[in-house]
């Protein structure tokens, strides 16, 4: 059954146009082509990332964020109570008002002594500010040095200024040991956000993350082993421009450093509009769909590549969204936090007073904003 699956979905007819097979991309003459062999090697070196990446957190990052005093703020811990542990562990973090009232019966605490329990208890769980610190500072150091590595392994070949070149000789076209790093590495930095992502900072963009990462990591291989690997180069280096600026941003938050914030932001709304809503899908899309066309007939492999590429961009739209709502506020004055953190919880000991009139105060807020924009008081 297995030798069955492998035999179809190793058909040459679903990776490559007609009257080619694998033999086809034997090396020979000089020339050397990309092999499915090689994508073995990605998974060890992202568990290189990892243990590289723990090591820069620890004796770098760190460092660097207390010297510019970041440090995590002091959370009050929620007291230790069985039958709310079970309840936050086992069913919910965010319970109902009703499961709040039946929770108070059962643990002996009023209703006000469980809402501010699950109030510290997420707390808790939320990372502090360094953690957040640390994990922008790696991706920022690996973006950069991708960025600068891309430019290094393109800025000499013709298909980095012409589209048209792609194409051209497809698909008997050599690979270079440039080509073959750049990918290797991108694929094993991408695997290495995959195991760790479940142990990195949650955000509300969580699932989209995940969706980003797997469609990344198909779409190298599946270019790789297609011999795709002129287009797949320009999509990495589409992708990286802005995500430098945006890791570069997140420092200077984190750091409390406003101003450089902000010019850094601005910046990085702009290059992600103009690489990620013009240049992937006018030039890069364009080339995908309408430069094969012209050297062989479609095949799957020409839909399937062009159809993860769409993926790509309707999270790229997803995005563009957050960050037009952020520069809004930006430009209103009430840029406070990442639209896709998790904001922590007030832990004041407030009256039951206090806290319904905040209440009452948020919802007109509420209304407001959404009726006519931030409400000034």
């Amino acid at each position: 059954m297995l030798q069955v699956l492998a035999e179809w979905f190793w058909w040459e007819r679903l990776w490559f146009p007609e009257n080619l097979t694998w033999s086809d991309f034997d090396d020979d003459k000089g020339h050397t082509y990309a092999k499915v062999s090689h994508l073995y090697v990605t998974l060890p070196y992202a568990v290189v990332f990892m243990v590289l990446r723990y090591f820069f957190e620890r004796y770098v990052a760190a460092p660097i964020g207390k010297a510019v005093g970041i440090k995590d703020a002091v959370r009050r811990k929620a007291a230790d109570n069985p039958v709310l542990e079970k309840y936050y562990s086992r069913h919910s973090k965010m319970p109902s008002q009703s499961d709040i009232e039946g929770l108070s019966k059962k643990s002996s605490c009023t209703v006000r002594q469980v809402e501010r329990w699950f109030r510290r208890r997420r707390n808790q769980d939320r990372p502090g500010l360094l953690k957040k610190f640390k994990e922008a500072c790696w991706r920022f150091a690996f973006y950069l040095l991708a960025f600068v590595g891309g430019i290094v392994a393109l800025y000499d070949k013709p298909w980095f200024y012409d589209t048209n070149e792609v194409w051209k000789h497809y698909p008997l076209q050599s690979m270079m040991p440039s080509q073959y790093w750049y990918y290797v590495i991108e694929m094993s930095f991408y695997w290495s956000l995959c195991f760790s992502i479940a142990f990195d900072v949650k955000r509300k963009d969580f699932k989209e993350q995940i969706i980003h990462h797997l469609a990344t990591i198909i779409l190298l291989s599946f270019s790789w082993c297609a011999n795709y690997i002129r287009i797949g180069t320009l999509v990495m280096i589409t992708h990286d421009a802005s995500d430098v600026l945006l890791e570069s941003a997140k420092l200077f938050h984190y750091a409390r450093w406003k101003d450089i914030c902000d010019a850094i932001f601005i910046c990085f709304a702009v290059v992600f509009i103009v690489t990620r809503l013009v240049i992937f899908p006018f030039w890069l899309i364009h080339c995908t769909w309408i430069g094969p066309l012209k050297y062989y007939p479609p095949f799957f492999g020409y839909y399937f590549f062009n159809l993860m590429l769409l993926v790509l961009q309707c999270l790229h739209i997803f995005w563009a969204f957050l960050i037009l709502r952020m520069v809004q506020k930006f430009i209103s004055g009430n840029l406070e936090k990442d639209e896709r953190s998790d904001e922590e919880e007030d832990d004041d000991d407030t009256t039951d007073e206090d806290e319904h009139q905040h209440k009452v105060n948020g919802l007109i807020n509420k209304e407001c904003a959404t009726a006519s924009g931030p409400c000034d008081h």
